[in-house]
């Protein structure tokens, strides 16, 4: 189907969501990847220190990012490479959370995207005992990908977004929220504006 989005993937350094330490970025049009990217980041302190079992799942280690630019350094190809897509991450919730923890660390404005979850829409279309990515990717026939590579699972969500969007006769990622009935979400200023609107004035004590 026509899709159109940008699939994202984070690698931290530690627990804290504002320690990435590496991105994977892939933009989809009419379904298909149309470019890609990849960049090592370096973590802001105190978010800096790097966790023994992260470096052991994803390879990264500081001397490979001590030389590298920082998010808040990479916001500007960010922005150019997404524009004003919808963002789609595996466990969605983590990803957003990384974008808007590192950049508030930064002191950078956190980017407007609504965003979508692979792995929600991965439950409501296939029939798995598991949706870890690398199990949703291959029922989307995207086999053979090194898992926490960034890039690489940026990649895999990509193709499991747009196999979905074919499954389900979905022409965006509004439409195949609507038809599989995953909650979409949005990171921004006009997400923090859209909650304070629907929470309404706060209560005087």
């Amino acid at each position: 189907m026509p899709v159109d989005f940008t699939a994202i993937d984070f690698e931290t350094a530690n627990s804290s969501g504002a320690s990435a330490c590496s991105v994977g970025l892939v933009k989809v049009r009419e379904g298909r990847e149309v470019d890609r990217a990849y960049w090592l980041l370096k973590p802001p302190f105190p978010h800096d220190e790097f966790n023994e079992w992260n470096v052991r799942i994803h390879g990264i280690t500081p001397g490979m990012v001590a030389g590298a630019a920082s998010f808040a350094d990479r916001l500007p190809e960010f922005r150019a490479f997404a524009g004003d897509d919808w963002l789609v991450a595996h466990n969605a919730g983590f990803d957003m959370g990384v974008i808007a923890k590192t950049c508030e660390a930064w002191g950078a404005e956190v980017p407007n995207h609504p965003y979508l979850c692979s792995l929600q829409v991965a439950r409501r279309t296939y029939r798995l005992d598991s949706y870890r990515l690398p199990s949703a990717a291959m029922a989307a026939g995207f086999e053979d990908f090194s898992h926490h590579n960034a890039l690489d699972d940026a990649a895999a969500c990509a193709a499991i977004v747009v196999h979905a969007a074919t499954r389900h006769g979905a022409d965006d990622l509004a439409a195949l929220a609507r038809v599989t009935g995953v909650r979409t979400g949005a990171i921004g200023s006009v997400a923090v504006r859209e909650r304070a609107a629907s929470h309404g004035p706060m209560a005087l004590g």
